[in-house]
């Protein structure tokens, strides 16, 4: 079987987990939703809230990445399912495409659900013209937070205190996807009178990002589990 067709049927493992489970839309949606209105009652103004709406997505979406990358892993490592699919031969490339795209699946999702509850909560608008930059940019920069999520996920998975490691390594390295999808959204969206060429060049930063940690990554995976 070729590298892709194991990835699909790793990723869609997966994604069968997450429907029975029902973690996503039990937990961390709710999760994600109390964050965000949390947000907005700290920040208490209008003006204010209008103006780092985008960024507070991202926010929400960085934290939850987390939440998502450490259940999955903890049900690989505690079953042996990890260690399963080494011993059977399974490319570890391959498994680690798998289980980005399952959870850039899952972050897609919970993407869109935070951009409908900011329009709610910080009264934003999505442009006609902007809609294009802002589909592009969550497909670029969801792919980006996925691989960097499964990297490190699976090299976090085999120590003791993952629960806080994983934070330590993820967090610093996905900054440029805050930065990058903050400043893309807005120009999508016209905050704070930018426009929607702004956004085109951070969109090309997520692209190389998400390029650069999913060649990289699928490179690396297989050594790391393995250490």
């Amino acid at each position: 079987m070729s590298i892709w067709r194991v990835a699909c049927l790793v990723a869609r493992k997966d994604l069968l987990v997450e429907r029975r489970s029902r973690v996503v839309l039990n937990q961390v949606l709710p999760f994600a939703g109390v964050t965000m209105v949390i947000f907005a009652f700290a920040l208490d103004s209008d003006a204010v809230l209008e103006r780092v709406a985008p960024g507070l997505v991202w926010l929400a979406t960085m934290f939850s990445l987390l939440v998502l990358v450490q259940r999955t892993f903890a049900i690989e490592t505690d079953d042996g399912a990890l260690d399963a699919m080494r011993v059977a031969g399974v490319d570890p490339r391959a498994i680690y495409l798998g289980k980005a795209m399952g959870l850039a699946i899952e972050l897609l999702v919970l993407e869109i659900v935070l951009l409908f509850a900011a329009v709610i909560l910080y009264r934003q608008t999505v442009p006609v013209d902007g809609i294009a930059l802002l589909a592009i940019t969550l497909l670029s920069a969801t792919c980006g937070l996925a691989a960097v999520g499964t990297l490190y996920g699976g090299l976090a998975a085999g120590f003791k205190g993952r629960e806080t490691l994983l934070p330590l390594l993820t967090l610093p390295a996905v900054a440029p996807v805050l930065i990058g999808a903050t400043r893309a959204v807005e120009a999508a969206l016209g905050t704070a009178g930018a426009v929607v060429s702004d956004g085109w060049p951070w969109v090309g930063l997520l692209l190389v990002f998400a390029a650069t940690f999913g060649v990289g990554g699928s490179l690396a995976f297989g050594p790391l589990i393995d250490e």
